[in-house]
């Protein structure tokens, strides 16, 4: 299911040219209706259910119905993310909530080096057969 703002939350992100939710979505489909200074996805049928406009609303207007196999039918699923987790509130339609905490990523924005301590790329092997799939012992000579 779509993710879907709730108007009467959503402040706009008090007026920024680019919202919170704008900056993350992955596929671009958060929009911000400048006269209502609103938020909204600009095409529900896009959407790939990531969460992460829901995790980054600082007003929590913005939510994801989702499906019946990671929530019982009218159950609801909330983040509140803080400066170092987030807390998903799971509350099951039978009024029951459970709590569950995950640290995020505390490393500044561009600072991780995801190559870092890996040997440079032999592109000489890519037209070789199996190449990609071989485990290490099996490489040819020129691509340890």
């Amino acid at each position: 299911m779509p993710s879907f703002v709730k108007a009467e939350k959503c402040d706009g992100c008090k007026g920024q040219d680019k919202t919170a939710c704008m900056y993350i979505c992955p596929n671009n489909l958060m929009k911000l209706d400048k006269e209502r200074m609103k938020g909204f996805n600009q095409e529900p049928d896009q959407c790939w259910e990531c969460y992460s406009c829901v995790k980054i609303c600082p007003q929590q207007a913005i939510e994801v119905r989702a499906y019946a196999d990671i929530v019982p039918m009218g159950g609801l699923v909330h983040p509140l993310r803080a400066s170092d987790s987030i807390m998903w509130t799971i509350q099951f339609r039978n009024g029951n909530s459970k709590r569950f905490k995950f640290p995020i990523r505390t490393t500044p924005e561009g600072s991780i080096d995801p190559y870092a301590g890996k040997p440079a790329a032999d592109m000489a092997n890519l037209a070789k057969p199996g190449f990609f799939n071989l485990p290490p012992a099996q490489l040819p000579a020129s691509g340890k």
